[in-house]
Protein backbone atom coordinates (compact mmCIF):
# COMPACT_ATOMS: atom_id res chain seq x y z
CA UNK A 1 0.00 0.00 0.00
CA UNK A 2 3.22 2.13 -0.51
CA UNK A 3 1.21 4.63 -2.95
CA UNK A 4 -1.55 5.23 -0.29
CA UNK A 5 0.54 5.92 2.31
CA UNK A 6 2.35 8.45 -0.41
CA UNK A 7 -1.17 10.13 -1.21
CA UNK A 8 -1.99 10.08 3.05
CA UNK A 9 1.09 11.79 3.47
CA UNK A 10 0.67 14.28 0.48
CA UNK A 11 -2.45 15.28 1.63
CA UNK A 12 -1.36 15.64 5.35
CA UNK A 13 1.14 18.05 3.83
CA UNK A 14 -1.15 19.84 1.45
CA UNK A 15 -3.86 20.42 4.64
CA UNK A 16 -0.62 21.76 6.69
CA UNK A 17 0.53 24.70 4.02
CA UNK A 18 -3.23 25.16 3.37
CA UNK A 19 -4.13 26.30 6.90
CA UNK A 20 -1.26 28.60 6.92
CA UNK A 21 -1.89 29.70 3.52
CA UNK A 22 -5.45 30.44 3.46
CA UNK A 23 -6.71 33.92 5.27
CA UNK A 24 -9.53 34.19 6.33
CA UNK A 25 -11.85 37.51 5.04
CA UNK A 26 -13.25 39.50 7.45
CA UNK A 27 -13.91 42.52 5.66
CA UNK A 28 -17.17 44.00 7.49
CA UNK A 29 -19.84 45.58 5.42
CA UNK A 30 -21.94 49.03 7.28
CA UNK A 31 -18.80 50.21 9.25
CA UNK A 32 -18.40 46.52 10.77
CA UNK A 33 -21.61 45.81 11.61
CA UNK A 34 -22.58 43.57 9.78
CA UNK A 35 -19.84 40.93 9.03
CA UNK A 36 -19.94 39.92 5.04
CA UNK A 37 -19.97 35.59 4.69
CA UNK A 38 -17.22 34.16 3.55
CA UNK A 39 -16.32 32.42 0.25
CA UNK A 40 -13.63 30.61 -1.36
CA UNK A 41 -13.04 28.03 -4.54
CA UNK A 42 -11.02 25.25 -5.24
CA UNK A 43 -10.30 23.85 -9.00
CA UNK A 44 -9.49 20.16 -9.75
CA UNK A 45 -8.09 18.72 -12.54
CA UNK A 46 -8.10 15.33 -13.69
CA UNK A 47 -6.50 12.68 -12.57
CA UNK A 48 -3.52 12.29 -14.26
CA UNK A 49 -1.57 11.13 -11.36
CA UNK A 50 -0.87 14.21 -9.54
CA UNK A 51 -1.66 13.21 -6.09
CA UNK A 52 -0.48 9.19 -6.91
CA UNK A 53 1.76 8.74 -9.42
CA UNK A 54 1.47 5.54 -11.15
CA UNK A 55 -2.41 5.62 -10.32
CA UNK A 56 -3.43 7.96 -13.03
CA UNK A 57 -7.05 7.35 -13.94
CA UNK A 58 -7.56 4.53 -16.44
CA UNK A 59 -10.76 4.05 -18.14
CA UNK A 60 -13.02 5.25 -20.41
CA UNK A 61 -13.99 8.12 -19.73
CA UNK A 62 -12.85 11.44 -21.38
CA UNK A 63 -9.75 13.23 -19.58
CA UNK A 64 -10.95 16.14 -19.89
CA UNK A 65 -13.44 16.56 -17.25
CA UNK A 66 -12.42 19.24 -14.72
CA UNK A 67 -14.35 19.83 -10.91
CA UNK A 68 -14.39 23.23 -8.85
CA UNK A 69 -15.19 23.21 -5.83
CA UNK A 70 -17.01 26.71 -3.99
CA UNK A 71 -17.47 26.52 -0.21
CA UNK A 72 -19.51 29.88 1.07
CA UNK A 73 -20.17 30.57 4.94
CA UNK A 74 -24.10 30.94 5.78
CA UNK A 75 -25.37 33.33 8.16
CA UNK A 76 -25.88 31.02 10.82
CA UNK A 77 -21.79 29.97 10.21
CA UNK A 78 -22.01 27.09 8.64
CA UNK A 79 -20.87 25.98 5.46
CA UNK A 80 -22.71 25.28 1.83
CA UNK A 81 -20.14 23.18 -0.43
CA UNK A 82 -21.14 23.87 -4.42
CA UNK A 83 -19.24 20.94 -7.07
CA UNK A 84 -19.36 22.20 -10.49
CA UNK A 85 -18.42 19.04 -12.99
CA UNK A 86 -17.46 20.15 -16.52
CA UNK A 87 -17.03 18.16 -19.88
CA UNK A 88 -19.59 15.36 -18.62
CA UNK A 89 -21.17 12.56 -20.24
CA UNK A 90 -24.68 12.66 -20.88
CA UNK A 91 -27.05 10.30 -19.08
CA UNK A 92 -24.06 9.18 -16.67
CA UNK A 93 -24.70 9.38 -12.86
CA UNK A 94 -21.66 10.49 -11.01
CA UNK A 95 -20.52 10.02 -7.59
CA UNK A 96 -18.85 12.83 -5.78
CA UNK A 97 -17.77 12.25 -2.19
CA UNK A 98 -15.82 13.64 1.06
CA UNK A 99 -14.23 10.48 2.22
CA UNK A 100 -12.03 11.63 6.12
CA UNK A 101 -8.73 11.21 6.21
CA UNK A 102 -7.47 7.99 8.31
CA UNK A 103 -3.87 6.14 9.40
CA UNK A 104 -3.89 3.05 6.74
CA UNK A 105 -2.55 1.05 9.56
CA UNK A 106 -6.47 1.37 10.45
CA UNK A 107 -8.54 1.03 7.41
CA UNK A 108 -9.72 -2.70 6.25
CA UNK A 109 -7.84 -2.01 2.70
CA UNK A 110 -5.13 0.02 4.20
CA UNK A 111 -6.57 3.47 2.50
CA UNK A 112 -4.97 6.84 3.44
CA UNK A 113 -9.53 7.69 3.94
CA UNK A 114 -12.41 6.24 5.37
CA UNK A 115 -14.02 4.15 2.72
CA UNK A 116 -17.53 5.29 3.05
CA UNK A 117 -18.28 9.10 2.27
CA UNK A 118 -18.68 11.15 5.01
CA UNK A 119 -22.44 12.86 4.05
CA UNK A 120 -22.08 15.53 7.09
CA UNK A 121 -19.61 17.08 4.63
CA UNK A 122 -20.48 15.80 1.17
CA UNK A 123 -21.91 12.66 -0.77
CA UNK A 124 -23.90 13.96 -3.64
CA UNK A 125 -24.91 12.39 -7.23
CA UNK A 126 -24.51 14.83 -10.31
CA UNK A 127 -26.11 13.17 -13.63
CA UNK A 128 -24.22 14.53 -16.81
CA UNK A 129 -25.56 16.63 -19.70
CA UNK A 130 -22.62 16.27 -21.64
CA UNK A 131 -21.70 19.87 -20.20
CA UNK A 132 -21.73 21.55 -16.91
CA UNK A 133 -23.85 20.06 -13.95
CA UNK A 134 -23.79 21.38 -10.67
CA UNK A 135 -24.67 19.57 -6.76
CA UNK A 136 -24.53 21.50 -4.02
CA UNK A 137 -24.75 20.45 -0.04
CA UNK A 138 -24.94 22.48 3.52
CA UNK A 139 -22.63 20.70 5.54
CA UNK A 140 -22.99 20.25 9.36
CA UNK A 141 -19.43 22.14 10.15
CA UNK A 142 -18.98 25.72 10.17
CA UNK A 143 -16.97 27.56 6.99
CA UNK A 144 -14.11 27.73 9.34
CA UNK A 145 -14.13 23.59 9.71
CA UNK A 146 -14.13 23.08 6.30
CA UNK A 147 -11.56 25.64 5.33
CA UNK A 148 -8.83 25.04 8.10
CA UNK A 149 -9.94 21.92 9.75
CA UNK A 150 -11.19 19.39 8.21
CA UNK A 151 -8.64 16.89 6.75
CA UNK A 152 -10.39 14.54 3.65
CA UNK A 153 -10.30 13.88 0.23
CA UNK A 154 -12.21 14.98 -2.71
CA UNK A 155 -13.04 12.20 -4.97
CA UNK A 156 -15.30 12.08 -8.37
CA UNK A 157 -16.14 8.42 -9.50
CA UNK A 158 -16.20 7.03 -12.81
CA UNK A 159 -19.92 6.52 -13.99
CA UNK A 160 -18.65 4.34 -16.83
CA UNK A 161 -17.35 1.78 -14.62
CA UNK A 162 -18.08 -0.73 -11.38
CA UNK A 163 -17.53 1.87 -8.36
CA UNK A 164 -14.22 0.98 -6.23
CA UNK A 165 -13.60 3.21 -2.85
CA UNK A 166 -10.13 1.57 -3.00
CA UNK A 167 -8.45 1.69 -6.51
CA UNK A 168 -7.60 5.46 -7.65
CA UNK A 169 -7.14 4.31 -10.79
CA UNK A 170 -10.73 4.43 -11.29
CA UNK A 171 -11.06 8.28 -10.14
CA UNK A 172 -11.72 11.08 -12.70
CA UNK A 173 -10.94 13.56 -9.60
CA UNK A 174 -8.93 13.25 -6.26
CA UNK A 175 -7.53 15.64 -3.81
CA UNK A 176 -7.31 17.21 -0.47
CA UNK A 177 -10.82 18.47 0.32
CA UNK A 178 -11.24 22.11 0.35
CA UNK A 179 -7.21 23.62 0.25
CA UNK A 180 -5.74 24.60 -3.15
CA UNK A 181 -3.96 22.07 -5.12
CA UNK A 182 -0.17 22.12 -6.44
CA UNK A 183 0.04 23.07 -9.59
CA UNK A 184 1.47 20.52 -12.02
CA UNK A 185 1.92 21.09 -15.98
CA UNK A 186 1.27 18.10 -17.67
CA UNK A 187 1.49 18.56 -21.06
CA UNK A 188 -1.94 17.08 -23.35
CA UNK A 189 -1.75 17.52 -27.12
CA UNK A 190 -5.07 16.13 -29.47
CA UNK A 191 -4.53 15.55 -33.12
CA UNK A 192 -7.29 14.89 -35.44
CA UNK A 193 -7.64 12.86 -38.61
CA UNK A 194 -9.84 13.06 -41.32
CA UNK A 195 -11.42 10.53 -43.01
CA UNK A 196 -8.85 8.14 -45.37
CA UNK A 197 -8.87 9.77 -48.71
CA UNK A 198 -5.65 9.04 -49.67
CA UNK A 199 -4.54 12.25 -47.96
CA UNK A 200 -1.06 9.86 -47.00
CA UNK A 201 -0.68 8.49 -50.30
CA UNK A 202 -2.84 8.69 -52.97
CA UNK A 203 -3.21 4.54 -53.71
CA UNK A 204 -3.97 3.69 -50.02
CA UNK A 205 -7.44 5.92 -50.36
CA UNK A 206 -10.18 4.27 -48.84
CA UNK A 207 -12.11 2.01 -50.99
CA UNK A 208 -15.68 0.08 -49.33
CA UNK A 209 -19.17 1.25 -48.27
CA UNK A 210 -18.66 3.12 -44.56
CA UNK A 211 -20.07 6.84 -44.83
CA UNK A 212 -17.32 9.24 -45.65
CA UNK A 213 -18.22 11.77 -42.65
CA UNK A 214 -16.11 9.27 -39.77
CA UNK A 215 -13.56 11.40 -38.46
CA UNK A 216 -10.52 10.80 -35.56
CA UNK A 217 -8.74 12.02 -32.75
CA UNK A 218 -5.90 10.98 -30.40
CA UNK A 219 -5.40 12.80 -27.89
CA UNK A 220 -1.59 12.63 -25.89
CA UNK A 221 -1.71 13.27 -22.02
CA UNK A 222 1.35 13.47 -19.55
CA UNK A 223 0.99 11.61 -16.52
CA UNK A 224 2.96 12.35 -13.43
CA UNK A 225 4.98 9.18 -13.49
CA UNK A 226 6.58 9.58 -16.69
CA UNK A 227 4.31 7.52 -19.41
CA UNK A 228 1.47 8.51 -21.05
CA UNK A 229 -2.69 8.56 -21.72
CA UNK A 230 -3.15 7.49 -25.26
CA UNK A 231 -6.32 7.99 -26.38
CA UNK A 232 -8.43 7.32 -29.93
CA UNK A 233 -12.03 8.69 -30.04
CA UNK A 234 -13.97 8.86 -33.09
CA UNK A 235 -16.70 11.26 -34.50
CA UNK A 236 -19.83 9.91 -36.79
CA UNK A 237 -19.25 6.09 -36.20
CA UNK A 238 -21.85 3.59 -37.10
CA UNK A 239 -23.99 2.21 -34.31
CA UNK A 240 -22.97 -1.20 -33.10
CA UNK A 241 -20.22 -1.73 -35.41
CA UNK A 242 -16.67 -2.47 -33.40
CA UNK A 243 -13.49 -0.38 -35.16
CA UNK A 244 -10.00 -1.82 -34.78
CA UNK A 245 -7.72 1.24 -33.89
CA UNK A 246 -4.08 0.81 -33.84
CA UNK A 247 -0.61 2.02 -33.63
CA UNK A 248 1.82 0.31 -36.61
CA UNK A 249 5.33 1.40 -36.16
CA UNK A 250 6.73 2.15 -39.42
CA UNK A 251 9.26 0.28 -41.04
CA UNK A 252 11.38 -0.34 -44.28
CA UNK A 253 9.27 -1.84 -47.06
CA UNK A 254 12.54 -3.77 -47.75
CA UNK A 255 12.20 -5.75 -44.38
CA UNK A 256 8.45 -6.39 -43.84
CA UNK A 257 6.70 -9.63 -45.28
CA UNK A 258 4.61 -7.91 -47.51
CA UNK A 259 6.46 -5.09 -48.31
CA UNK A 260 4.23 -2.88 -46.35
CA UNK A 261 6.03 0.76 -44.96
CA UNK A 262 5.32 -0.01 -41.81
CA UNK A 263 5.20 -3.37 -39.52
CA UNK A 264 1.88 -5.07 -39.60
CA UNK A 265 1.39 -6.03 -35.61
CA UNK A 266 0.27 -3.53 -33.81
CA UNK A 267 2.24 -1.63 -31.50
CA UNK A 268 0.28 -2.60 -28.29
CA UNK A 269 2.24 0.30 -26.24
CA UNK A 270 1.60 2.91 -27.75
CA UNK A 271 -2.36 2.25 -28.93
CA UNK A 272 -4.54 -0.89 -29.59
CA UNK A 273 -7.94 -0.42 -28.69
CA UNK A 274 -11.36 -1.12 -30.11
CA UNK A 275 -14.30 0.88 -30.29
CA UNK A 276 -17.96 0.48 -30.20
CA UNK A 277 -19.30 2.56 -32.73
CA UNK A 278 -22.63 4.60 -31.23
CA UNK A 279 -23.65 6.62 -34.19
CA UNK A 280 -21.86 9.67 -32.63
CA UNK A 281 -18.66 9.82 -30.80
CA UNK A 282 -17.37 7.26 -29.01
CA UNK A 283 -13.21 7.27 -27.23
CA UNK A 284 -11.37 5.21 -25.47
CA UNK A 285 -7.81 5.40 -23.39
CA UNK A 286 -5.00 3.39 -22.58
CA UNK A 287 -1.90 3.97 -20.71
CA UNK A 288 1.65 3.73 -22.65
CA UNK A 289 5.20 3.34 -21.08
CA UNK A 290 6.06 5.76 -23.41
CA UNK A 291 6.95 9.33 -22.45
CA UNK A 292 5.01 12.24 -23.72
CA UNK A 293 8.21 13.88 -26.11
CA UNK A 294 8.45 9.96 -27.01
CA UNK A 295 5.14 9.89 -28.75
CA UNK A 296 4.91 13.42 -29.75
CA UNK A 297 8.11 13.81 -30.77
CA UNK A 298 10.28 10.85 -32.20
CA UNK A 299 7.77 7.83 -32.30
CA UNK A 300 7.54 7.05 -36.02
CA UNK A 301 4.23 5.27 -36.23
CA UNK A 302 1.09 4.91 -38.18
CA UNK A 303 -2.49 5.32 -37.02
CA UNK A 304 -5.03 3.25 -38.46
CA UNK A 305 -8.59 2.79 -37.87
CA UNK A 306 -9.60 -0.56 -39.80
CA UNK A 307 -13.16 -0.66 -41.60
CA UNK A 308 -15.55 -2.42 -39.55
CA UNK A 309 -17.67 -3.74 -42.50
CA UNK A 310 -15.00 -5.65 -44.29
CA UNK A 311 -12.45 -7.92 -43.09
CA UNK A 312 -9.91 -6.62 -41.16
CA UNK A 313 -6.34 -6.48 -43.15
CA UNK A 314 -2.98 -4.98 -42.47
CA UNK A 315 -2.04 -5.27 -45.73
CA UNK A 316 -4.12 -3.78 -47.64
CA UNK A 317 -4.16 0.13 -46.64
CA UNK A 318 -7.35 0.77 -48.40
CA UNK A 319 -9.63 -0.44 -46.01
CA UNK A 320 -8.76 1.79 -43.36
CA UNK A 321 -11.18 4.26 -43.05
CA UNK A 322 -8.19 6.79 -41.26
CA UNK A 323 -5.22 6.58 -41.86
CA UNK A 324 -1.88 8.87 -40.86
CA UNK A 325 1.19 9.89 -39.30
CA UNK A 326 0.71 8.78 -35.31
CA UNK A 327 0.68 12.18 -33.18
CA UNK A 328 1.64 14.53 -35.63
Amino acid sequence: MKRFTSLFSMAVLGIALATTSCSNDDDSNNGGNVPSMRSMSFAYAFNNGQVVPGAAYFGTHMDNLMATMKVDEMANGMAKITVTLENTVDGAMYMVHAHDAADPATTPNGTPYNEAPNGDVFSQMATGNGSTVMVEQNTTMSYSAIIEDYAGFFVVHDPLQSISTTDISTYLVVGTFARMQQTVNLSRSTFNYAFNSGQLEPTFAYSGSHPMSLSAMVTVQELADGTSRVGAGLMNSMANEMYMVHSHDMADPATTPNGTPYNETPNGDVLNVMLNGNGGTVYRSQISPKSYTELTSSYDGFFVVHDPLQPISTVDPTTYVILGVFAR
